[in-house]
């Protein structure tokens, strides 16, 4: 049975015409207010060719303001339209620029349809590359690429079979076969609802009779998923809620609530206030549970005979959003569903290039790119493989600083080694350990630039512990470098790999009851950041040495300084790499003072 709603993206490079198209299919199928209509023959855009009294179509979608005044799109615009069969069609008019490719994104991950424009009067870009590329990740099942401007050509056969040929090719290296390739002129109106006399040439369906032929996206796996979203409590009432996807649930089902493997019992499904027997993929509904197990929000559920082992591990496809690079090792939050957890890049495998189409090695993916990395997550996460289910196999990553969505991830599968490893219940705990000293055990974090003096404090700082009887060891980075981190360079991926490895040392020595002094440049503030919430905001304090780079470089006993300045060291930080100060650190001191001053002001912290 057709599927009473189907979701459609428009996408395309600036200018390539998609708002005009879009409102054209609007007014042609009587989609639009009459009065908004004619609203638009009022209005008139700078450098416009449309003649007054016309309609701009465009402006039927354009809906900001700023948009109009620019004569383009910069948030996703959405609207109704009538398939005149009584189903309905969202359409979503993405941005062209690629400075918003994160809202192109957004609006291709719930899509059936994806129509991408081609300018026939402009080479191919690689905007359109991307554009098929990213809805091809996002799981949309088939494309109507529209070779629009036409007109301008003068409706040539053959313009339009050069540029078919070359998106033939695209098309075939990202392995999209559920396509149709249509000439069009969407200001005129050619092949997009009415079949154009000046393409007699082409044999093809109008955009309108193809987006029409879609009976909807294919069935579902039968892998029903519910993420529990909340947990309602009352009087001798507990239930679980949240919107079922892949499958259905009925009243009497075997499930189990992951990720910590409970088994149970469906005894009552609520939709909205009835109860009901069985609710199928789509609906939003309370379910209650027997027994009633300790089942929370960021949860799964899904039928015991056939559910998605949790892991910790993942290789996936990834649309980076962030205007900082993602190299490995920098940590992230992995939002899935209504869980969330901490996540590493473990390995950055490749990223596409969009020029070619060609798969390119990488360590480093930045806006707007699309990379396949490894992804190592602190707790286990319920995901399955995009391509076996939509709503189940995609993530979000998130700045943990600013909170800003970075990435768009697809799984490709779950790393599956994670179920063989199994982290051992030792008897003799963290806590017994600690308790066998009289002090409670830290991590202070120096950090500070080449020369501001943390070595010189760490080392009389550890003396100092030592004569009250304190075990204390220093990790100094020089030190560290010739051992465990010495195939690692200075780049911001080594850098934020050296830091992760010291804080594992950190975290185990300090787990162990021995105070641990860490003096480590760190110059990034997300590194240092990821360190602490590895070891534990309570156990980490993080000692800020205030030195300025003119007293650093003075002093400049490696002659490191000297070399930046003639072209040897080029990521020296502070000369040829940014130092990221800290904001909201346990300490700051000054590296001018006597380092024995300095030492007295962090004991005096350490026994508060």
């Amino acid at each position: 049975m057709p599927s009473a709603i189907i979701r459609l993206i428009t996408c395309g490079s600036v200018d390539d015409g998609k708002s005009t198209l879009i409102g054209r299919l609007l007014v042609e199928t009587d989609s639009v207010p009459h009065d908004t209509v004619e609203s638009t023959k009022r209005i008139r855009r700078s450098g416009s060719i449309i003649s007054a009294g016309e309609i701009d179509f465009s402006l039927l979608t354009d809906g900001l303001e700023a948009e109009r005044e620019q004569g383009i799109t910069i948030d996703v615009a959405y609207r109704s339209m009538s398939l005149l069969d009584g189903r309905r069609l969202i359409i979503a008019d993405a941005p062209g620029h690629e400075q918003y490719t994160r809202n192109m994104a957004v609006g291709a991950s719930r899509a059936d349809v994806a129509v991408v424009l081609v300018d026939a009067t402009r080479d191919l870009k690689a905007q359109t590359r991307r554009h098929l590329a990213i809805c091809q990740l996002m799981g949309v099942e088939r494309y109507a690429v529209v070779i629009n401007k036409l007109d301008a050509v003068d409706y040539s056969r053959e313009v339009f079979e050069k540029y078919k040929a070359k998106l033939e090719e695209i098309l075939a290296q990202l392995n999209i076969s559920n396509f149709q390739i249509i000439p069009i002129s969407a200001i005129n109106g050619d092949n997009v609802t009415i079949s154009s006399p000046t393409t007699t040439w082409y044999e093809g369906p109008t955009l309108f009779e193809y987006i029409r032929s879609w009976e909807g996206p294919s069935e579902h796996s039968g892998l029903a998923q519910l993420n529990i979203q909340m947990v309602l409590r009352a009087h001798n009432f507990r239930g679980v809620a949240g919107t079922i996807v892949g499958g259905k649930f009925a009243v009497g089902d075997e499930i189990t609530v992951l990720p910590r493997k409970f088994p149970a019992k469906i005894a009552r499904i609520i939709s909205g206030e009835d109860d009901v027997e069985q609710a199928p993929t789509g609906s939003a509904v309370t379910l209650l549970l027997e027994p009633d197990i300790d089942a929370s929000r960021g949860d799964v559920i899904q039928h015991a005979a056939n559910f998605t082992h949790p892991s910790k591990l993942f290789r996936a496809n990834v649309v980076w959003l962030g205007e900082t690079e993602m190299i490995k090792s920098s940590a992230y939050l992995l939002i899935a569903g209504s869980a969330s957890t901490p996540a590493i890049v473990t390995k950055i495998k490749s990223k596409l290039d969009l020029h070619t189409g060609a798969t390119i090695s990488s360590d480093r993916i930045t806006m707007n790119e699309i990379g396949i990395i490894d992804l190592a997550l602190d707790e286990e996460v319920v995901l399955t493989s995009f391509q076996d289910g939509r709503d189940t196999g995609n993530f979000i990553l998130v700045d943990r600083t600013t909170f800003e969505t970075v990435g768009a991830g697809m799984v490709i599968y779950p790393i599956r080694r994670s179920e063989n490893i199994t982290e051992y219940d030792f008897g003799f705990k963290s806590a017994d350990r600690i308790s066998k000293r009289d002090h409670n055990p830290s991590v202070l974090w120096f950090t500070g630039l080449s020369g501001s003096g943390k070595s010189t404090i760490a080392n009389e700082l550890e003396t100092s512990l030592s004569l009250l009887g304190i075990t204390a060891v220093v990790l100094d980075g020089d030190s560290l470098r010739h051992g465990l981190n010495k195939d690692l360079g200075f780049s911001r991926s080594d850098r934020a790999e050296n830091v992760r490895r010291t804080a594992e040392v950190a975290k185990l020595l300090c787990n162990s009851g021995i105070t641990v002094i860490v003096s480590l440049i760190s110059p990034f503030r997300n590194d240092r950041d990821s360190a602490r919430e590895l070891i534990g905001g309570e156990m980490f304090n993080e000692i800020w040495v205030n030195t300025s780079l003119e007293v650093c470089m003075s002093r400049d006993s490696k002659h490191l300084y000297a070399k930046a300045g003639k072209g040897e060291i080029p990521n020296m930080t502070g000369v040829g790499q940014e130092y990221e100060a800290p904001l909201n650190a346990e300490l700051v001191l000054d590296g001018t003072i006597p380092p024995i001053q300095n030492v007295e002001r962090i004991l005096e912290i350490l026994k508060k």
